[in-house]
């Protein structure tokens, strides 16, 4: 039976249950329970703390687990990423008092506060960067008004958390991180069913299905806008000057995909949702 460490809380809680569901997998029904088996699927999923998923799993304690890149390089963890899941998305960067720093540099010697020591204990080695880091449990924030860092390393989202602290960001990107799959194993067929799985999800909800009817001489005009993963499907139809074309397209392309069809000619132009899809 494989076993799968799910974030109990946070921001990729809800995603991950979410994604497993639409993946073909029971989900807990107590939202309390620490496990659910799943005997169908021959799994069963271990609800636990996302900073402690990488060290159950690069223990070898459980298989696979869901958490985010950044939580998994920070545990220096023996798990490793098989795959991205698209959700959870943050980035990470350094900050400091307006004008105080310029560059990565300029952090030698000087305390940094950041409640991911190990992933920023590692990025300033390897630029060769010496600095004192302060561990701090989250709203790393304050900890240059109190008094306890010089510069805070911190996920940034828009930035207006750090300015409203008074705070000005500087530096390269520390890292991108997004909800990720990981494990410490490779040889379990479960990990390679389960990473097919999400991945199908991850496709379902990127693409959209392209129905419409297109006069045959238009057919390589109108594929060249919908060219499909490999190549569109074309079938005929009861007139044999017009043929029904079927094409995956990007969502987020929809609505200017339909526009340029309808304007070279085409018609009956229908979308469809995925709801499952195997590469």
């Amino acid at each position: 039976m494989l076993r799968i460490a799910v974030p109990n809380k946070g921001s990729l809680s809800e995603t991950a249950a979410e994604m497993l569901l639409e993946a073909g997998y029971a989900g807990r029904r107590d939202p309390r329970a620490l496990s659910a088996s799943d005997p169908r699927n021959d799994v069963e999923f271990f609800y636990l703390r996302p900073r402690d998923i990488a060290t159950y799993v690069g223990s070898g304690a459980l298989d696979v687990g869901i958490t985010g890149r950044d939580l998994l390089l920070d545990s220096g963890s023996e798990a490793t990423e098989i795959a991205a899941l698209d959700f959870g998305g943050s980035t990470f960067r350094f900050a400091g008092r307006p004008g105080a720093f310029d560059q990565l540099d300029d952090l030698e010697g000087v305390r940094v506060a950041t409640s991911y020591p190990g992933l920023v204990g590692d990025f300033l080695a390897r630029h060769g960067v010496t600095a004192k880091l302060v561990g701090l449990d989250g709203a790393v924030e304050s900890a240059i008004k109190l008094g306890v860092a010089d510069a805070v390393a911190d996920v940034v989202s828009t930035g207006s958390t750090l300015r409203a602290q008074g705070l000005e960001i500087f530096g390269p990107v520390i890292l991108e991180s997004t909800a990720v799959l990981i494990s410490a194993k490779s040889d379990l067929a479960g990990i390679a069913t389960l990473q097919r799985r999400l991945q199908g999800v991850l496709v379902a909800r990127q693409y959209v299905l392209v129905d419409y009817d297109v006069p045959v001489r238009l057919v390589e005009a109108a594929t060249a806008v919908t060219p499909g993963l490999e190549s569109p499907t074309i079938s005929p139809l009861h007139d044999p000057e017009w043929v029904a074309v079927r094409a995956m397209v990007q969502r987020a392309d929809t609505n200017h995909v339909m526009d340029a069809l309808y304007d070279l000619g085409a018609r009956a132009i229908l979308v469809s949702s995925i709801h499952a899809a195997r590469i």
